[in-house]
């Protein structure tokens, strides 16, 4: 099975699956899967481009909203976790994973799922300590400093992973887990981004959490993004086992953003056949999601996970076999996951001769998923966004969206209740950093209010959604604990930077990391179609450059 794994994708989804294209063709493959590490931007629309931690003048709707809307479908099955900037009103409608997309699946906070045997495990988000031990109290509209916590790692998902028994193969994570760079090539990473030298020698550079889960978990892969560079890191763990570490830069020309895993699977089919590729929930994952479900906090003060010691409470989640097989019951035996993605929200139609002041665009009211109320009430487990809205005593909103895609009777296409400009008219500045609104706040100046109002759509007949879920079993809290800053949101700039994957002496492990499907450097990004019409007309050669690139640029020294 050939999996390809890329860095940050910065809402380049077209130009992604381009390339992919390109190296099966040219190199005569498949590749089955795409996982990406972050920073996906799945927006659907100009409300959820606000929900996003940029500043105003650097946002761009990208192509995921093609994807959305039905104009186009992801030629490879995606699976992605999240970053720093992220549509995160969408992604906070499935905190336990979930369609995006039509064959594009979110693993959530964090999440675990089985494709063709192959066990993938991955965390959302960044570490930030000062929000780790909070609850999941954010929902949208956001202000600057929740627009921001909201991606933020927490411990209760962390704590989750930790239950997991050893055979996870592939964990993702935004972050690069800490004190990953011992493991690698450190001074040549140190030449290309000496910004990284105070970090690294403080042990600051990195996520301790990852670093806990990368000890407790040993899984053969880890695979990052974040940093903007190509990193490759051999880690060997007790008990002659490693993890191949490998960190992928983001989507632009000239960087080392993609690698094509080639890793054989259990469920191969006869004669070499392989079967169709399949996503299904994994069962222990599963079965720690309902045992800790009373854990889930929405406080926006320091909690405590159990562990040794606490007068008799269970701090051990890892369930046994009776465990698991109640839950597996509960699916009626089958961990397969449906096919169930709902549009609740209306894709952005791009409009030539319109524009519109983003300023004037303001952001969603948060939303119940379907997909989310559905995968709760099997398993017996909260929304915390449902608990978080109830608990707060705002209103439970379902989406008042008609999917005209879904009505085979009528043909009507969906008209935008706005006029909105066509993205590629949006310009984009090359001052402002996408985490100086976060510096400001943290600096004590105020953060800007963001309007409560509902977003302008027409009302529409509402969704069903299942009833409320039964009240939570809340802990006692205990007195908040302020923990220092270990990294900044900031993800700098990266020249290219090319380090050889590790091999292992005496690795028997028959899955390789394939070199070969790298020649992003030679590959043009444009389209095919483009391509031909620049051979026919013979123009000067036309150098690409990618329309939110200034969004992440960053001198080094800052």
């Amino acid at each position: 099975m050939k999996i390809a794994i890329e860095g940050c994708a910065h809402g380049e989804l077209e130009k992604i699956y381009d390339l992919i294209g390109s190296i099966q063709e040219e190199q005569n493959i498949t590749v089955d899967l795409l996982i990406c590490c972050g920073d996906f931007q799945s927006t659907r629309n100009l409300q959820d481009l606000q929900c996003m931690a940029v500043p105003q003048k650097h946002l761009d709707m990208c192509s995921f909203y093609k994807y959305y809307s039905g104009e186009k479908k992801a030629p490879i099955l995606t699976l992605f976790i999240g970053g720093n900037h992220e549509a995160s009103n969408y992604l906070q409608e499935l905190p336990y994973g979930g369609w995006v997309a039509p064959n594009i699946y979110y693993l959530g906070y964090a999440g675990v799922v089985d494709c063709n045997g192959i066990r993938i495990g991955g965390i959302s988000g960044i570490y930030k300590g000062h929000d780790f031990l909070k609850g999941r109290f954010e929902f949208p509209p956001y202000d600057e400093g929740s627009k921001r916590s909201v991606y933020h790692q927490r411990q209760i998902d962390v704590f989750r992973l930790k239950q997991l028994s050893p055979g996870v193969d592939i964990m993702l994570s935004h972050d690069w887990p800490r004190g990953i760079t011992r493991h690698g090539n450190e001074t040549q990473l140190l030449r290309f981004k000496p910004a990284f030298r105070e970090d690294i020698e403080s042990n600051r550079l990195g996520s301790m959490p990852c670093e806990e889960l990368l000890r407790k978990l040993q899984p053969p892969y880890w695979f990052a993004a974040h940093l903007h560079c190509k990193f490759a890191a051999l880690v060997e763990h007790p008990g002659e086992r490693c993890t191949k570490f490998l960190a992928l830069d983001k989507c632009l020309p000239k960087r080392r953003f993609l690698q094509i895993l080639d890793i054989p699977t259990a469920e191969d089919g006869d004669g070499g056949e392989a079967k169709p590729v399949q996503l299904k929930y994994d069962l222990e994952w599963l079965t720690v999601l309902n045992l800790t479900n009373h854990l889930i906090s929405i406080r926006t003060t320091n909690g405590y996970m159990p562990g040794e010691g606490g007068g008799g409470e269970r701090f051990n989640f890892t369930p046994s076999e009776e465990e698991k097989a109640k839950v597996l019951e509960r699916f009626g035996n089958d961990l397969t996951i449906p096919d169930n993605f709902v549009r609740i929200a209306e894709p952005y139609q791009p409009n030539e001769d319109g524009t519109v002041d983003m300023r004037s665009i303001e952001q969603p009211q948060a939303y119940l998923n379907p997909q989310t109320t559905a995968l709760c009430d099997k398993l017996n487990i909260d929304d915390p966004l449902r608990l978080a809205m109830l608990m707060t005593g705002h209103k439970l909103n379902t989406s008042t969206y008609v999917d005209r895609q879904c009505d085979k009777e009528e043909e009507v296409p969906v008209k935008a209740a706005t006029r909105v400009p066509n993205a590629d008219q949006l310009e984009l500045g090359d001052e402002d950093d996408d985490d100086e609104a976060a510096v400001e706040m943290e600096k004590g100046i105020e953060p800007l209010e963001s309007s409560p109002d509902k977003p302008q759509t027409s009302v529409q007949p509402k969704l069903s959604l299942s009833s409320l879920l039964p009240e939570p079993k809340w802990r006692q809290d205990a007195h908040d604990s302020d923990l220092s800053t270990t990294l900044n949101d900031s993800t700098p700039n990266c020249s290219l930077l090319s380090l050889p994957t590790p091999q292992k002496t005496g690795d028997n492990d028959t899955s390789i990391l394939s070199e070969s499907a790298l020649a992003v450097n030679d590959l043009n990004l444009s389209s095919p179609v483009q391509q031909q019409e620049q051979q026919q007309d013979n123009p000067p050669v036309k150098k690409f450059k990618r329309r939110n690139e200034t969004i992440y640029a960053k001198d080094d020294s800052d």
